[in-house]
């Protein structure tokens, strides 16, 4: 095994979540030593700050995972653009992952971890089931989320969420394609021993 994967996160909820998440996904991982989590104050500090983390990282063997909400945008337009840079400056091998369209998405496309995470079988419903069946095209899941559990609040849900989120049964397309693309990394990077952890 060589590297750690570092993620570039958007906001502080993202790396409560992956912080708790990866350990699950990654049987053995640990924070720091497999992986590492950098947050960021919001999209435009992420954006400034890639360019630099990226092009002065002397570490060898680590790999970047770039992760933030798409928040309504041209997804096509925002990944090109954050490969280009990414390219720019020395790590065309970054992984780029747009959460579709906030965090929350992959929240209410796993509503048995969501009732599981909230304690309240109500948030799992047949109703729900159908209202959220594609997770990714509400615009603002956060909202429909506090309409829902109106105690929820992004740092402390995303700490529940992460210890119930599964790896498969989560209907929000943009958590597949996260975990699919974060499974093939750490492969590419030696990790094949680990096997299936949710």
């Amino acid at each position: 095994m060589n590297g750690r994967l570092i993620f570039l996160l958007e906001e502080a909820s993202m790396k409560s979540l992956l912080d708790g998440l990866l350990p699950r996904l990654f049987p053995g991982w640990v924070e720091g030593q497999q992986f590492l989590c950098v947050k960021h104050e919001g999209k435009s500090d992420l954006d400034t700050s890639i360019p630099r983390k990226l092009s002065a990282w002397r570490i060898p063997g680590d790999r970047f995972v770039i992760v933030r909400d798409n928040d309504g945008a041209n997804c096509i337009d925002v990944k090109a653009r954050l490969l280009a840079l990414c390219s720019a400056n020395g790590r065309p091998d970054t992984l780029v992952r747009l959460v579709c369209q906030e965090l929350e998405s992959w929240y209410v496309g796993d509503l048995t971890a969501l009732s599981k995470a909230f304690e309240n079988p109500k948030l799992d419903t047949p109703a729900l089931r159908k209202r959220f069946a594609i997770p990714d095209g509400w615009q603002k899941p956060s909202v429909e989320l506090r309409r829902l559990s109106p105690t929820f609040q992004k740092g402390s849900g995303a700490r529940a969420m992460a210890a119930c989120l599964r790896e498969t049964g989560n209907l929000s397309r943009s958590y597949q394609v996260f975990v699919d693309g974060v499974r093939r990394v750490a492969e590419e990077m030696g990790y094949q021993e680990v096997v299936n952890g949710l």
